[in-house]
């Protein structure tokens, strides 16, 4: 029997993850302000979606739009945060930034992770590096450079910064690597990015098995809810 394909779907509020649950969501991606394409939740919302469902949820660490780190001082204030979530009790995150030659910029990403992996923690965080692959220089050497962080799972792609139907030959060959198990292709390829339900039969039949999607579970677009049945669409179409 094939595998379950894993639907994540952006949440901004309780009412937001209730419904994705109910259309059958795996995995929720929580974060707040989408005119800035997505950045962290307060703790207060946190505290709710994780009372709402049951689901995981995945926290954005970004404090502004882009994927600069900013200032000693702004990537301070985003490690404060990191760690008030964690001591809430979260421990799946998705973040991802760039240096000013678009290589990752590993003073944010391991300053970061010195918060989410405290070894006081109850368990390692699993995390997700964020669509900053699809404006780095080099998509491979951001890959290579990123192979020993702990707790990185998961790559959300479109493959391009246009988006999914730009990016399709990118994933297709980034798919073909992560199933051979190359390295720097270990973790998960979750395509997100302007994904629509008509892309899916070329990325299923090559072998991708994580979606990411956002304004598809609005019907009324981002200034209305999660609808459960747009949901459940995608859900159908990946298979129960």
């Amino acid at each position: 029997m094939s595998k379950r394909a894993l639907l994540e779907v952006i949440a901004l509020d309780a009412r937001d993850a209730v419904a994705a649950a109910e259309g059958g969501a795996d995995r929720l991606e929580l974060v707040t302000d989408m005119a800035a394409d997505g950045l962290t939740p307060s703790l207060a919302t946190f505290r709710e979606v994780s009372a709402a469902v049951p689901l995981p949820v995945r926290v954005m660490l970004r404090a502004s739009d882009g994927f600069c780190a900013g200032t000693p001082a702004d990537l301070l204030a985003l490690t404060d945060t990191a760690r008030a979530l964690r001591d809430a009790g979260a421990d799946e995150f998705v973040f991802g930034f760039l240096d000013e030659t678009g290589g990752p910029d590993l003073r944010a990403l391991d300053a970061l992770l010195a918060v989410l992996h405290d070894t006081a923690a109850p368990a390692p965080a699993r995390w997700t590096f964020h669509r900053a692959i699809d404006r780095a220089a080099s998509r491979e050497s951001l890959r290579k450079h990123l192979v020993d962080l702990p707790g990185l799972d998961t790559y959300l792609t479109a493959g391009s910064p246009d988006g999914v139907t730009d990016g399709l030959p990118t994933l297709l060959t980034e798919a073909a690597r992560t199933h051979a198990a190359e390295p720097g292709y270990e973790p998960v390829l979750m395509v997100g990015g302007g994904l629509h339900l008509s892309h899916l039969p070329r990325l299923l039949d090559a072998g991708i098995t994580a979606f990411h999607i956002g304004g598809a579970a609005r019907p009324q677009g981002w200034a209305g809810p999660v609808a459960a049945s747009a949901v459940g669409e995608w859900r159908g179409e990946l298979g129960e």
